[in-house]
């Protein structure tokens, strides 16, 4: 394996009802269901989680991929939805919705950022054929 540039540790004990900590300290909160899946939703669920890193990790990528193409991308807004879907066989998947505004270029580049950054992102590239992601760019549905 690759050597990593970064490695993040987390320990949670109770899983979705239970309490998540990062092994720095810095992150530490309670999980719960959330009242949609019979949950009292007084805490954070994986899905949000889940949202919030892929909208930092996008965010941050788009950025990179405007400076390569000597675009101005640092002043985008990502608003992520993480799905809990059911499939066949009692079973669960994913979905995804990421809705970027990128007021600083054309209607154009943005969507062009957009499409490299989803080759990029190392969220889309983990996801990748296994989660349907779509993407809304300056209110056009790429």
């Amino acid at each position: 394996m690759t050597q990593a540039l970064y490695t993040a540790e987390a320990h949670v004990a109770g899983g979705r009802s239970g309490r998540g900590r990062t092994a720095d300290g810095r992150l530490e909160l309670d999980l719960r269901q959330p009242k949609e899946l019979g949950g009292d939703g007084e805490g954070a669920n994986p899905e949000q989680l889940f949202a919030i890193g892929y909208a930092a990790c996008f965010g941050t990528t788009l950025a990179l991929a405007g400076q390569r193409a000597k675009l101005k991308a640092d002043d985008a807004e990502i608003a992520s939805s993480v799905s809990l879907l059911p499939i066949d066989g009692g079973r669960f998947k994913l979905g995804v919705e990421l809705r970027i505004t990128l007021p600083s270029v054309t209607g154009e580049q943005a969507a062009g950022l957009a499409r490299t950054a989803h080759q990029v992102c190392p969220y889309s590239n983990a996801v990748r054929g296994n989660v349907e992601v779509g993407l809304t760019v300056n209110g056009t549905r790429l």
